[in-house]
């Protein structure tokens, strides 16, 4: 039973310019997640598909295999990351029992994080395993705002399940539903639960800052290269 982890990065980034290499706590923001890729102990394969150069030059520094720049018609914003999973699978001819989708904008996510998501996903028989950390407002607080300006309540239970979010750090699905399903998330899937702390999603100057501040509380597991 083989599993590839696939790790999308693409040189055009627009709210936060060439994040992918920008330095964070003193490597480049993907080597992070390369690293908890390699050092989970699961992943037969650490695959970047990327368009730029430069972000595949880190990548390969970093430990990942770069096996050839992605397409133009797959870098723009419009494309998504099924469409890039797919290409790499097909242009390598790759057939793994499980794929994981690991976002370099998340670098907060360890390698154990890795590891339990895909022991998870082999010890329940579930199609998917995707990320979610607790979405601690109660539903009362929540409003939704129309075109008008008009706020009306959501109609969601105030009492059920806890809720949850989707925080973007792993997705882990077999491959045969990834097929069947065209989704990361299948029918079935099931939630690995992420502390806050491990769940900032970087996006914008904002979020960077956030996860900074956040990776330095931790400095066993953001120490800087030597």
């Amino acid at each position: 039973m083989n599993s590839v982890a696939v790790i999308p990065a693409r040189g055009g980034s627009v709210r936060l310019p060439r994040k992918n290499v920008r330095l964070f706590m003193g490597r480049p923001l993907i080597a992070w997640t390369i690293r908890a890729a390699l050092d989970c102990g699961v992943m037969d394969r650490v695959i970047v598909s990327t368009d730029d150069p430069e972000i595949a030059e880190a990548a390969v520094a970093a430990g990942a295999e770069v096996p050839f720049l992605r397409p133009a018609h797959l870098a723009t914003s419009e494309a998504t990351s099924m469409d890039v999973v797919l290409h790499l699978l097909d242009a390598l001819a790759l057939a793994p029992d499980h794929v994981t989708l690991l976002q370099p904008t998340s670098p907060l996510r360890g390698a154990d994080d890795i590891r339990d998501a895909h022991a998870m996903a082999l010890d329940g028989g579930a199609p998917g395993v995707v990320s979610v950390t607790p979405f601690d407002k109660p539903w009362p607080v929540l409003r939704r705002l129309d075109g008008t300006g008009w706020l009306t309540a959501p109609s969601e239970p105030i009492e059920g399940p806890p809720t949850h979010m989707l925080n973007g750090a792993i997705y882990h699905v077999r491959r045969s539903a990834l097929l069947e399903s065209g989704s990361f998330t299948p029918a079935g899937t099931v939630g690995f639960v992420m502390s806050a702390d491990r769940s900032v999603d970087i996006d914008t100057a904002t979020d960077w800052a956030l996860a900074e501040a956040t990776a330095r509380l931790h400095p066993d597991r953001f120490a800087a290269p030597v």
